[in-house]
């Protein structure tokens, strides 16, 4: 294997995925969301690394479960998006491992497992800066385009 495939199987590509407007998890223009910016790599793996704050807190200096149950949801979900198709979720597991502290970097990770014609299944998890595993789910999404016509989705400007 020559030097320049040697290269190419070592760097993966990262695109950013589109915001949509007033989403609670990853939506710019929501004032009292949580605002992460998403990226999905050449193989299908959705990441996205954050930091989380008073305005997220549950337990004194960690985050409330709802919280991190909505990223679950919005990276399992997105991930899925990412790769062409409209869903809803029908339904999500979330298993707490860990609390998730505060103000400290925090990494979630998604990527499908399962793809059928009505339904498709994705896991994900968001690690401690450790990379231990503090939450991890998975979800079931269905096809819902209809609920979409009207959405447009648009990209931050940097």
């Amino acid at each position: 294997m020559d030097s320049s495939t040697k290269a190419d199987k070592i760097i993966s590509m990262k695109r950013q995925l589109p915001y949509h407007g007033w989403c609670f998890v990853c939506g710019p223009d929501n004032p009292h969301g949580i605002g992460i910016t998403m990226f999905v790599d050449d193989d299908g793996v959705l990441t996205s690394e954050f930091t989380l704050n008073e305005t997220h807190q549950g337990p004194p200096g960690h985050t409330h479960g709802g919280a991190s149950a909505a990223i679950l949801d919005e990276v399992m979900g997105l991930v899925v998006w990412a790769a062409g198709h409209k869903v809803v979720a029908a339904n999500i597991n979330i298993n707490y491992r860990k609390p998730l502290p505060l103000h400290q970097p925090l990494l979630a990770e998604a990527r499908l497992t399962e793809v059928g014609e009505r339904k498709i299944v994705s896991t994900g998890e968001i690690k401690l800066a450790d990379s231990t595993v503090a939450v991890s789910g998975s979800g079931v999404y269905v096809i819902a385009p209809h609920l979409f016509e009207k959405i447009k989705l648009k990209r931050e400007e940097s």
